[in-house]
Order: C-alpha cells, then structure tokens, then sequence
C-alpha cells in the first residue's frame, strides 16, 4: 500500500471518528411529524408549544458543583398549607423525589431513599422527634456511617393572592347603539356587529414558599436552614367576534413551580454550605 493511500484511509478514519463524536453529543429529537395530534405544525399549536417551552426546565448552573458535597440524605418533608388543591397534587415524597435530582447535579452524595427500605421511617422517626441517641443508633450502620447530613425541604405557604378579571360583552353597546341613533340600515348593521364581540380575560396569582432545612446525621441538631418563595400566574383570554372565537390558557404549573423552588433552595445550599 502506498504512502498516499495510507493517508487517505487515515484521513476517512479520522473523518468517520470526527463524525461519530458530532453525532454523539447530540440529544435524540423528534419533529412536529411524529406528533399525531391533528393541529400539529398549525398557528395555534404553535402558540402553544411557544407558551409551554417557557415553563421546561432550562437546568441550574451550581456554582460549587466541582467542589463534592458530603454525603446525605432527603427525608420527605411537611407541607404545612391546608390548600386543597396543592395538596391534592402533591405529596412530600414528589418534593423530595426533585430534591435529590437537584442535590444530586450539584455534587453531593446522596444516598437515596429507595436504598434505604424499611429504615428509612425509622430515620424520620428520629430525626422528627430530634433523639440523638436513636440518630447515633442509626447512623452507625453500614452504609449509613458517613453520612454527614439530613435534609429536609418543607412547603410552608400555598396560596392563591390576587385575581383580576376584565371582559367586553357586545350586547350591552348593541342596546346602547339602538337607543341613541339606531335609526336605517346603518344602526340595525352597528348593532350586529357590536353585538357580535366578546371577550374575556382572567388572571390569578399564586404565592409558593418552600423552607429547607440541614440537620446533623449524628446529632440532629439543625445546621442551616433558608426559605424562598415564588410568585405562579395562571390567566385565561378568549375572544368573539362575529361567529369566530380564540383563545388561549396556562401557566406554570404546580410541579414546575416546586421544581424552581427546590432549584432555588439547593443552590443556596451549594453556595452557602458546602
């Protein structure tokens, strides 16, 4: 084999090598044709696939991430508001479920509840009646010895603040139109076409607060602690006019916002007390 030849086979070796690393670091995708829903590609499904890309989660940069954190682990924590339907939804092993992903991404051990089978209501039986002589009974068995940590994350308030409604309704400028120079064709067509318009809007604010807190493995005395609270919008607007309606709701959701505030809390976390 010549010199040339070899230096075309390593360059096409090298070619494939360059483009099996590109299509590595690509996510899998999937476009608007796999979707079977029969609105898929239209203007309104666009509008709406552009209002929910605003609630995906986007990630947190921790910023000690390279530093490791210690070993611990997330014991379900309290929800403490009496909403219904915060409570309906969610439940304090969800919380903590999104606890240890984040904890987690930032580098420290966690050690996960599955791991922990029966012992694990044994553990939040000590640490909620702050017993340090069942802690330290606990925490010197196997796996459970170096753990430096147990992490509660509590929702404390969830609650619907403020809510604003505003509307047109036709009807009454119809009547108003007929009243006051109604008169000929001109009147009777005002009328119709006023009469025609609708339109409604609706907003509601809701205050989220979430409270972690840090207890010592060993002696179940608390480390740290630190609240945060978010502010969740729900609206709604519709539109009638002539027979042809639009509209269009949303928000954030419940499971978005609790996800934002265990984000928010485990960067303190990272940042205050690694």
């Amino acid at each position: 084999m010549t010199k040339w030849r070899v230096m075309d086979l390593g360059i096409m070796l090298l070619a494939l090598g360059l483009a099996r690393d590109l299509w590595a670091q690509n996510p899998p995708t999937w476009g608007a044709e796999s979707n079977p829903s029969p609105t898929a590609g239209s203007g309104v499904s666009k509008r709406a696939n552009d209002a929910a890309d605003k609630s995906l989660d986007k990630g947190v940069e921790y910023s000690n991430a390279a530093k490791m954190g210690p070993k611990l682990i997330v014991l379900p924590g309290e929800i403490k508001s009496n909403n219904s339907t915060f409570t309906q939804k969610f439940g304090s092993n969800n919380i903590a479920d999104y606890a240890e992903l984040e904890l987690t991404k930032a580098n420290f051990q966690v050690l996960e509840r599955a791991d922990l089978g029966p012992m694990l209501s044994e553990i939040q039986l000590a640490y909620s009646a702050g017993d340090p002589d069942q802690a330290r009974a606990l925490m010197g068995k196997g796996k459970l010895k170096t753990t430096k940590w147990i992490v509660k994350f509590d929702i404390l308030k969830a609650e619907p603040v403020a809510e604003q409604k505003k509307g047109f309704n036709g009807d009454v400028t119809k009547s108003l139109i007929g009243i006051f120079g109604g008169n000929g064709q001109t009147g009777t067509a005002a009328q119709t076409v006023v009469g025609s318009v609708n339109t409604a809007g609706a907003s509601g604010v809701w205050v989220i607060g979430m409270r972690y807190k840090i207890l010592d493995a060993t002696t179940t005395e608390q480390v740290a602690q630190g609240y945060t609270e978010e502010k969740m919008e729900l609206g709604a607007k519709s539109t009638s006019v002539g027979g042809i309606s639009s509209g269009g709701s949303g928000g954030l959701s419940l499971d978005t916002m609790v996800q934002r505030l265990v984000q928010k809390s485990v960067w303190d976390i990272d940042n205050k007390h690694k």
